[in-house]
């Protein structure tokens, strides 16, 4: 729950991209580069806050490691065919509309933790499904920094495999800390207390996201 908050107030909230270094070899690479891209996607998607966040809130309360592998593979398999037929086919769409909702998968993954849906009205939306359909927007949130770049048609379609390759094991090394920390706190007496303040906090910051980033989609031509 300290990570959320200080999560929250963070400047990394409003400055989540690509670094001036990286991108600059982004611009230059040319050929096939397989090594940086994959250091590039893990790197990418280990200082992702927003991807972070919603499997947090995805494997918030999965005890089973079947369970938590079937729902990060639905993740991975949604935001890796979006991520891949983004760049490849230049399929260009809104950064802050995409960013925005991915800031409302957050927002929305909280809402489920705290079984808001079948409170306020009488059903479960299907979560896997959810899952697999926000990751599909999480992809194209990934397509879209690399979309801010010429990048060289020589060795591109290795480079992105690279890159997504990458992601996945960024996301391997993330999801390995979140739930080691998770097993920790599980284990705790105070959790069942803490799960709702944490979900709140996680819903918040799945806000502040969302309101950052419909303010750059109205400010910014």
């Amino acid at each position: 729950m300290t990570a959320l908050v200080c999560l929250m107030f963070s400047p990394l909230l409003f400055a989540h991209g690509v670094e001036e270094g990286d991108a600059t070899f982004i611009e230059q690479a040319s050929g096939a580069q397989l090594l940086p891209f994959i250091y590039l996607g893990a790197k990418h998607m280990v200082t992702g806050y927003d991807h972070l966040l919603f499997l947090a809130g995805v494997i918030f309360f999965l005890y089973r490691m079947k369970d938590v592998g079937i729902y990060v593979t639905l993740f991975a398999v949604g935001h890796s065919v979006t991520l891949l037929y983004g760049v490849l086919s230049e399929t260009n769409v809104n950064a802050y509309m995409v960013d925005a909702i991915i800031g409302f998968s957050v927002v929305y993954k909280a809402l489920d933790n705290l079984g808001a849906f079948r409170r306020w009205f009488g059903f479960q939306p299907n979560t896997k499904a959810a899952v697999l359909i926000f990751g599909f927007f999480h992809g194209f949130g990934l397509a879209t920094k690399l979309q801010d770049f010429t990048l060289a048609e020589d060795g591109l379609v290795a480079n992105i495999l690279a890159f997504n390759v990458g992601v996945e094991i960024g996301q391997l090394m993330a999801l390995g800390l979140i739930l080691i920390a998770m097993n920790f706190w599980r284990r705790t007496d105070v959790f069942p207390r803490q799960a709702l303040a944490a979900n709140v906090l996680l819903m918040s910051a799945g806000f502040m996201l969302m309101g950052y980033q419909l303010t750059g989609l109205y400010t910014v031509s």
